[in-house]
């Protein structure tokens, strides 16, 4: 046997291969994508990482962009209807987003430098079994191709059978920078969301804009227009569908220098939220565990996806080295310990994205725009999604939340 194997070079194969390589345990990341092609291609994501996953960077050593140049410190808050609300909440600490075309690679370069192997080969769900005869453990990080089939579906934690919005996320020059630097989180109600998020990008500082649409809506549009049809054409669309929407991220935007900084700068699609189970016992008794999207797949109108991954990939990487063996009581070990997270996650997305929207979010909403405590309380949470779910949960929780408040 050969140390750790990890399938996929994503967020959660990295972070977890760079920890074991810190406890000098043998790791093998195998990738369907070399380094040169993890930095090409089209725009994977506009992943942002909140603090408590830029403080695992630091203690991973890979902490490359300075917060103050890269980081952002706040959320603007938009609420449309007959009654706009308005209104910003703070973090204790700075959020960071990097294109992660930028990300991973230096992650990789990092992660060689510390004596990780890595093989750029494909891996099917067929050949874990053989895997598995040659590594302690094997962890699969990716959901690609057949590899989602091999963890079976947690109905209760998996209530959408289709995609709850249509996706359009593009980078853009021509938006001026919100103050406080910020991610501006703005919602026309019944049509969708949009997240305007300060991203560094190989054109530098640019604004990542991630139009979340409901199905049916005004806004689907977006996921379905083709910029290389008629890139000035699509272009204004975007331009008009956000005057139309999203009037606070639109009063920044000049109209002049308004355009998508590259092609393959833009992204659309949709994904179905899914949680699957966190482990499966293989035909030769082994077991293998699941990491990241082929854990659980969340709807991005929270961005909590990759530190979801990163966090899960955290308490996997303590347990392998606390604990290396592999039977099914450290699966279940595994499971216990990043279940309440990464679980919170899933659910308070869920809850975000129905439509229409519960009575109690929206009450929360009115209280944060009165309250400034409330809104950071409510901001400062996206660090601690549990936090959050233990206030969003029921009608309940979120009543006596506010009532904490005064309300």
């Amino acid at each position: 046997m050969s140390g750790i194997g990890i399938i996929g070079s994503g967020v959660a194969g990295l972070h977890l291969g760079l920890l074991l390589r810190q406890h000098d345990v043998p790791v093998t990341i195998y990738s369907e994508k070399s380094a040169e092609q993890l930095a090409g291609g089209r725009l994977p994501n506009s992943v942002a990482h909140h603090n408590t996953t830029v403080l695992r960077e630091r203690a991973l050593g890979v902490e490359h962009w300075d917060l103050q140049e890269y980081g952002y410190f706040c959320h603007h808050h938009y609420l449309g209807g007959p009654h706009p609300l308005r209104f910003p909440g703070s973090f204790e600490a700075p959020s960071r987003a990097i294109d992660y075309r930028i990300y991973l690679p230096k992650l990789l370069e990092d992660y060689q430098e510390r004596g990780g192997e890595f093989q750029v080969r494909p891996i099917q769900a067929a050949d874990i079994l053989p895997l598995s005869e040659k590594h302690d453990l094997v962890v699969v990080g990716t959901g690609k191709g057949s590899m989602g089939a091999m963890f079976p579906r947690i109905a209760a934690k998996s209530p959408y059978d289709a995609p709850q919005r249509k996706l359009c996320v593009g980078l853009y020059h021509g938006i001026a920078r919100s103050e406080p630097r910020g991610v501006t989180m703005s919602v026309s109600p019944g049509h969708g969301e949009l997240l305007e998020i300060p991203m560094y990008s190989f054109e530098g500082h640019v604004t990542a804009l991630l139009f979340e649409n409901v199905p049916g809506g005004d806004l689907e549009v977006l996921a379905n227009a083709r910029y290389d049809e008629d890139p000035a054409a699509f272009e204004k669309l975007v331009l008009e569908k956000t005057q139309q929407h999203h009037p606070t991220v639109f009063e920044r935007i000049d109209p002049a220098r308004f355009r998508l900084t590259r092609p393959e700068d833009l992204l659309q699609g949709a994904v179905v939220p899914t949680v699957r189970e966190d482990y499966v016992r293989l035909p030769n008794g082994r077991y293998t565990i699941a990491v990241g999207d082929v854990h659980t797949v969340v709807d991005p109108v929270i961005g909590q996806g990759a530190n979801s991954a990163s966090y899960s990939a955290w308490e996997l990487g303590h347990a392998i080295v606390e604990d290396p063996n592999f039977d099914e009581r450290f699966c279940r070990k595994v499971a216990r310990r990043r279940r309440d997270r990464v679980h919170s996650i899933s659910d308070w997305t869920n809850l975000m994205i129905q439509t229409p929207p519960p009575p109690h979010l929206l009450e929360l909403f009115g209280a944060m725009a009165e309250n400034p405590a409330i809104a950071d309380e409510f901001t400062n949470n996206f660090n601690f999604p549990e936090r959050q779910w233990d206030i969003l949960a029921t009608p309940e929780r979120a009543r006596k939340f506010l009532a904490r408040h005064g309300r």
